[in-house]
């Protein structure tokens, strides 16, 4: 048996898991949580699960004291919940804490130590959640969404956004999102119907989430959801309200508001090079409205990179009494209604 918040987990709990999986013919891992704790139990449960799929991974949501020093009757309050987290005998217990020893003998168990100094893999929880970017390299895939810090490519048609989509990322060594749109709407030559909105609306958020499983610190998408509604709004005179909704419950650290103060440049899909004026304003009404954090990016190309880089490198600093970030829900056509 393994047990810790994982709060959240790191490349070290992975080798303490793997480590103790080893050294047993079956691992039950606890995955311990109280409330007010600033990453929900839910969410490492899940992480814990999808990372150690062979395991036995247990959520504890007792809110019960944390180390033995904390409460006078600490064991008496914690073996009850573990007896009933793991009701088979428990043979070995393996842990990095000093009162590993201790916790062993109440259950009867062998104890093995795991990288206590944490030089194997030399990071904790603690130093994770105060500085990710920082520490990246040690936090599992799987969890890289929860920290990954959103920025999009924002504005009207023409305006440089996809260029600056892919720089950004390539500067970043990271992913980037295309705008999916683009790709479906080119068999039929640009033309966008009433039912390509929800399908737009939809995999343009879907494919984001997708690829923030591969972001290294920063994900950059060309466009988003907000964008959709927008462009809803022009060409149908309204939006779907579950589209309205979707767009709103996105989560996003950063929008890079791109001007028109570039030539219009015509690909066989933009058809507004006279409402440019009105679509800027559009934009920025929509993210004022959403209340979403933006910078203006203008001037010649280089000009724009070096705007978006300084603006987005504010983002990648410690976390030391930062908002939490959120993770995105799980999109689903049954979730927002979407007829595909």
């Amino acid at each position: 048996m393994i047990l810790g918040k994982f709060m959240p987990p790191t490349q070290g709990h992975r080798y303490l898991a793997e480590f103790a999986w080893r050294c047993c013919k079956r691992l039950s891992v606890l995955v311990c949580s109280k409330p007010g704790q600033p990453i929900p139990g839910a969410c490492r449960f899940a992480w814990m699960r999808a990372m150690l799929p062979d395991c036995d991974v247990v959520h504890v949501p007792d809110d019960l004291p944390d180390a033995p020093e904390e409460h006078p009757r600490f064991w008496d309050l914690w073996m009850p919940v573990i007896r009933r987290a793991v009701p088979d005998p428990i043979g070995l217990v393996v842990t990095s804490e000093t009162y590993g020893p201790e916790l062993a003998r109440r259950i009867g168990a062998k104890h093995l130590v795991a990288d206590r100094n944490r030089q194997g893999v030399p990071i904790s929880a603690t130093a994770m959640r105060a500085d990710p970017y920082t520490h990246w390299a040690h936090l599992p895939d799987v969890v890289r969404p929860w920290y990954c810090r959103r920025v999009v490519v924002f504005g009207p048609e023409s305006t440089g956004k996809t260029m600056l989509a892919e720089r950004l990322a390539a500067h970043y060594r990271t992913v980037w999102v295309p705008e999916w749109a683009r790709g479906h709407l080119d068999p039929a030559n640009g033309q966008c119907e009433p039912d390509d909105f929800p399908r737009i609306a939809l995999a343009q958020a879907a494919s984001e989430d997708a690829l923030a499983l591969q972001a290294h610190r920063v994900l950059i998408s060309d466009t988003d959801t907000i964008t959709t509604t927008i462009w809803s709004e022009v060409y149908l005179g309204g939006c779907a309200e579950w589209i309205r909704d979707l767009a709103r419950s996105r989560r996003h650290d950063l929008h890079l508001m791109c001007d028109i103060d570039v030539p219009w440049v015509a690909d066989g899909q933009r058809d507004m090079p006279h409402r440019r004026e009105e679509f800027r304003e559009r934009c920025r009404a929509a993210l004022i409205t959403h209340g979403r954090p933006f910078v203006e990016i203008r001037g010649d190309w280089d000009t724009r990179f070096r705007t978006a880089i300084a603006a987005i490198d504010r983002l990648l600093g410690p976390l030391t009494d930062a908002p939490p970030i959120a993770a995105q829900l799980r999109l689903t056509a049954e979730f927002t209604g979407a007829k595909l």
